[in-house]
């Protein structure tokens, strides 16, 4: 079915219209101050951060790749930008946003969103539960040092995030406890930190802009390392919140459209006075545990967030920080996969080795792109190791004791390649020697070096060497890379 079928569309923005429209309305709200604080640590207007994330919310609803996914400006990507804002100005900032967007609108022309099958389950369970800790340990700025009755909040917050469900399901929780916390708040008149000792919140719609910098070689010398290092760690981000909604909602995701769709929104919001950002994982996690499910509640986030902070600012800048503080909480206890705690003994030791080491790497450096890098690495590691122990060299001495036959068996590839050279004895005294290969496979040239030393080896001795059974990927490589079957091929001197 085409993606663009109007069952199809239709079923993604209009198949789940009231539950969307009110989980949209939870995110809008809690996207406010995570926007505003990413704009802080980036070095800019609280106006930045709020633009780019009413754009790239609103335009990866309608060109992004997972319904009910929810993408904004992030912390991962504000951290990116520090020294360039410091160093170049805002403006600066504009176009490399834009060139970012280029930049992953020609990776998902490329398809790139296929690299996601690289990353194994425990590495996704690892950067589930790193985030799950980030998540909490965020909110902790909120909860040290404050008066008692913001943790007496919190706790109301909570408990009407968790037992409101018990009675009714209508309206999400977390709309509920943000509603009444503020009414509360309002009506006692308590003393709390509020939305708007966040920051100012912007008077004014997003006005179309093209960045002040001079359009030539110097100016994308400067943005070029910035956008490459943006779109990188925005796909990774956005590509694995992909796979967990996919998760929680059973449902599968369009990897490289999402590439596009977060380029277009990049590309966009460079124009929109906005800085770059990304799936976020905390928001998403809101928007399904609170009955999103199609494209309809990211738009709503995206257009209510910009109708909150504009014409309704004034009275947003009330809602009290605890009531967000017990929405956050919440996420990171959803959000942690809890039952990873439980298997930690009984999974493999090599899989539980992945998933606490992405933790600990996402934990100890606060960037998700490495913690995913390194599991992914560990993955490859302890994968190729696991199939070196499948590989197996047998032999037969033939009854004139003068020739010997090898069967090889596995996979040779470069983890596996000194193991297939030790298996043979290269100072047998023999005429005549078979290396069946018929159940093997040759990966690289790794393999194929290996495969030239036993030959050569065994033809510097005078014997005759027969290799047969070559699949046909593995003849190719041979021929292609091989110095065995050419004419006059000799080892190399001191072999």
């Amino acid at each position: 079915m085409s993606f663009f079928a109007p069952g199809r569309l239709r079923a993604e923005w209009f198949g789940n219209v009231r539950a969307d429209l009110l989980s949209g309305l939870v995110v809008a709200l809690a996207l406010i101050p995570e926007a505003i604080a990413f704009s802080i640590i980036a070095g800019v207007d609280p106006k930045v951060g709020l633009y780019a994330s009413f754009s790239i919310a609103v335009i990866t609803a309608i060109a992004g790749g997972r319904p009910a996914m929810i993408s904004a400006a992030t912390a991962a990507m504000a951290v990116v930008v520090v020294d360039l804002v410091k160093d170049h100005g805002l403006q600066y900032l504009f176009a490399t946003t834009i060139l970012t967007g280029i930049i992953q609108i020609l990776a998902g022309a490329a398809r790139l969103g296929r690299l996601m099958r690289f990353v194994s389950r425990s590495v996704l369970t690892g950067f589930m539960n790193a985030l799950a800790i980030l998540i909490f340990t965020a909110q902790l700025p909120e909860l040290i040092n404050v008066p008692p009755l913001t943790y007496v909040m919190v706790a109301a917050g909570l408990a009407i995030i968790y037992l409101l469900p018990r009675v009714t399901k209508a309206v999400p929780s977390p709309l509920v406890c943000i509603a009444v916390l503020t009414a509360v708040s309002l009506t006692l008149g308590l003393d709390l930190r509020t939305v708007g000792d966040m920051g100012a919140l912007p008077d004014s719609l997003p006005s179309f802009l093209i960045p002040d910098v001079p359009l030539n070689w110097d100016t994308l010398r400067i943005i070029l390392p910035y956008a490459a290092t943006l779109a990188a760690v925005g796909l990774l981000e956005s590509l694995l919140t992909a796979a967990v909604v996919d998760e929680l909602t059973d449902t599968r995701s369009q990897r490289n459209r999402e590439c596009v769709g977060q380029g277009l929104a990049n590309f966009a919001t460079g124009f929109l006075g906005g800085m770059p950002g990304c799936a976020m994982i905390g928001q998403s996690v809101i928007n399904v545990t609170s009955g999103g499910r199609g494209r309809l509640s990211t738009f709503i986030a995206g257009t209510v967030l910009l109708m909150l902070v504009v014409p309704l600012g004034s009275i947003v800048a009330r809602v009290p920080m605890a009531a967000l503080v017990a929405v956050m909480i919440m996420v990171s206890i959803n959000t942690f996969q809890w039952s990873a705690v439980r298997t930690l003994l009984t999974h493999p030791r090599s899989s539980s080795i992945v998933m606490l080491a992405t933790v600990l790497v996402v934990v100890l450096t606060h960037d998700l792109a490495k913690g995913v890098l390194v599991g992914v690495l560990l993955s490859g590691i302890f994968f190729a190791g696991k199939v070196r122990r499948l590989f197996a060299v047998t032999s037969t001495l033939g009854e004139d004791e003068q020739s010997r036959r090898y069967v090889v068996a596995g996979q040779v590839f470069f983890a596996s390649a000194e193991d297939f050279v030790g298996a043979f004895d290269l100072r047998e005294p023999l005429r005549q020697v078979e290396i069946d290969v018929s159940a093997a496979h040759f990966w690289d040239i790794s393999s194929i070096g290996a495969l030239d030393r036993v030959v050569l080896a065994f033809r510097s001795r005078g014997a005759t060497v027969d290799v047969v059974g070559l699949n046909e990927a593995s003849a190719t490589l041979v021929q292609q890379l091989g110095r065995h079957d050419k004419p006059g091929a000799a080892l190399p001197a001191g072999h």
